[in-house]
């Protein structure tokens, strides 16, 4: 019996997102021994989307996280996680959303990013209306060209302006450097290293001109190990939760579990070698191109022909053995966006399925 066998799949409708809490269990144990204090976590929830999630890291002692949304941030306020950073540069609509889940879960601090003296002067006035102080990073562009300031003369005027600004505390430097994905590790040390040195410079004339030492939240994945040797650093991995076969290649030095599926079955054979499967478009995520969507852990051969909203073909050349009804084990290449196509995933315990994990923030809201 391999880690990922079912013995009640028949009691599972295809498609369908299945994940093992135990191997969750393991990633998580895994992130904290790469890292030599669990207080420099700052994980983002954007991959799992669960509550359930969420309670398990808090349980292991990560009690900072990471978001892009606010229905990521108002279930990390329903898990009453003390600290929640909204990696993001609120809109007014989003703002006024973001004050009310202030209000909402006292026991939550959130913050969130700016870029812009606009955006910046937007939330001082809103949050000032309510009596609110927020809680503010500077975002950083350090290579990404997503969003952020250029480090420089003017990301340290921006700094400072804001700061004065009366709904607004800034707490640090937000550094997203997640153009940084190749797989050799020491290019990617190289490539880390060159975008770290610009935050460091904007810390270092920030000290130097009398503010408080700025906390710094920088990384994703990718760099993750790089960043957890630098003790001022809050490292925000996320894929590590559940692991996806893209991840797995490039990155051998990360030692996570894949700890999320999905299942499919065989629901028509239209020729010798074709099999049909019910894993469409609306089952996994399709930004990649056919052969880099999902690898087949019990079916490593196959080779994929075509994909719709509702089907996927496939190649399973002549004399194969699969046959109508039989389930395939899909390793994703994306998990993340996978996760967010799902209401629910089924959960695997001792190989039986044993509940089932609410993927409570894939839409764009909650409550608020």
């Amino acid at each position: 019996m391999t880690w990922y066998d079912i013995d009640n799949i028949n009691q599972l409708d295809s498609p369908a997102l299945v994940i093992y809490p135990q191997r969750v269990k393991e990633n998580i144990h895994t992130l904290i021994s790469m890292i030599d204090d669990v207080t420099r976590l700052r994980p983002h929830v954007k991959t799992h989307k669960a509550k359930e999630a969420v309670l398990l890291c808090m349980e292991a002692g990560i009690l900072k996280f990471k978001c892009a949304t606010i229905a990521e941030a108002e279930m990390l306020g329903l898990c009453e996680a003390p600290d929640v950073l909204l990696a993001y540069q609120p809109s007014i609509p989003k703002l006024d959303r973001l004050l009310h889940l202030i209000k909402r879960y006292p026991k939550t601090k959130f913050s969130c990013l700016i870029d812009n003296l606009e955006s910046a002067t937007i939330i001082s006035d809103k949050a000032a209306e309510k009596n609110i102080v927020v809680s503010v990073y500077l975002d950083l562009n350090v290579g990404m060209n997503r969003t952020g300031i250029k480090p420089g003369s003017q990301a340290v005027e921006l700094y400072k302006t804001s700061d004065a600004l009366t709904g607004i505390r800034m707490e640090g430097l937000h550094a997203y450097d997640g153009h940084i994905h190749g797989s050799d590790l020491a290019e990617r040390m190289r490539q880390c290293e060159e975008a770290y040195q610009q935050v460091v410079h904007i810390k270092s004339v920030l000290v130097e001109a009398g503010y408080q030492l700025p906390i710094i939240i920088a990384g994703g994945s990718p760099t993750f190990p790089i960043h957890a040797k630098r003790k001022e650093v809050e490292c925000s991995p996320g894929t590590f939760i559940y692991w996806d076969k893209g991840y797995l290649d490039l990155f051998p030095d990360q030692h996570f579990l894949p700890a999320a599926l999905v299942i499919t079955r065989v629901i028509s054979l239209p020729g010798d070698n074709i099999l049909c499967l019910d894993l469409g478009h609306k089952s996994i995520a399709a930004e990649n191109d056919l052969q880099h969507r999902v690898f087949f852990l019990n079916a490593p051969e196959l080779v994929l022909l075509a994909q719709s909203e509702e089907h996927l073909v496939a190649d399973a050349g002549t004399g194969h053995k699969w046959k109508i009804g039989d389930v395939l084990f899909g390793l994703p290449v994306h998990i993340c966006p996978t996760c967010a196509l799902y209401d629910s995933a089924a959960i695997v315990e001792d190989g039986s399925i044993a509940g089932s994990w609410e993927i409570i923030a894939r839409d764009r809201k909650i409550n608020y």
